[in-house]
């Protein structure tokens, strides 16, 4: 099959451009990949984590109003349990949807029954009984049962975190990976170049040069071209072209002789 400069110098280009599209794809999988990962990172876990927050933020205020009941303030007290109660368990129940780990609703289900067991304490009668004023009751039992539903809590928050540290790890992994056809490419790109004009003035500059140089040296009388031309392509085409005009020339020039 024959050569052309035109086929050879598109399908040099159409290589480069292959290869620039292979790299281009490849990126944009990669860099769609960490999208998804970074949306269902923030979706998932600080999800739980911001819901922990105010599971904890809830504990504190009923704290508050547990040592309210203790000096006998009902009313502020009351309102106090029963406002920070709704809090808690409007985030417990969006903790409780949002199970992203394999083993996440056991944490759940701790949370749950450390809490249950807290409220039973508040929730009974403190004013004008004997737990009024009783700090060793407080100490002893409420203040023991907070800090249980706290650690589990706690522990839920951890978990999630954990959780977090280690996708952003593999996300960092990943993107260098995605990086990489990018840098790949350019080098690539960069190296067939130089492979480019290699070819481009071996093939293309070289034998016009040739070309060029022969026509300086034509000695009149010559029937041809003294060239070494060995492609078969158009400047070979170029070259005959030439010969045979000279070869006319020659034959009209003896002839009008």
């Amino acid at each position: 099959m024959k050569k052309t400069l035109k086929l050879k110098i598109f399908a040099s280009f159409m290589l480069l451009i292959a290869m620039l599209a292979v790299a281009g794809t490849i990126s944009i999988f990669e860099f769609r990949w960490l999208s998804n990962s970074v949306h269902g990172l923030i979706q998932d876990n600080y999800k739980s984590i911001e819901a922990s927050k105010r599971m904890i933020e809830a504990l504190e205020r009923e704290d508050s109003g547990i040592l309210l009941l203790l000096l006998g303030e009902w009313e502020g007290g009351r309102k106090i349990l029963n406002s920070a109660d709704s809090s808690f368990t409007a985030a417990f129940e969006l903790a409780k949807s949002n199970l992203t780990e394999s083993n996440e609703e056991q944490y759940i289900e701790k949370i749950e029954s450390a809490y249950h067991a807290y409220k039973a304490v508040w929730e009974r009668p403190i004013v004008d009984t004997d737990k009024q004023g009783n700090i060793e009751w407080y100490k002893d039992d409420v203040h023991k049962k907070f800090i249980e539903t706290m650690s589990a809590i706690n522990d839920l928050m951890a978990l999630n975190q954990s959780s977090m540290y280690d996708e952003v790890t593999e996300l960092r992994e990943k993107s260098k990976r995605a990086i990489m056809p990018g840098i790949v490419s350019i080098i690539s790109a960069l190296v067939f170049s130089l492979i480019l004009n290699f070819f481009i003035t071996r093939y293309f500059v070289n034998p016009i040069s040739e070309l060029a140089d022969a026509v300086n040296n034509y000695k009149e009388g010559d029937r041809m071209l003294r060239s070494n031309i060995t492609s078969d392509d158009e400047i070979k085409k170029l070259e005959k072209a030439i010969s045979n005009l000279l070869q006319r020339l020659v034959s009209n020039y003896n002839t009008l002789k």
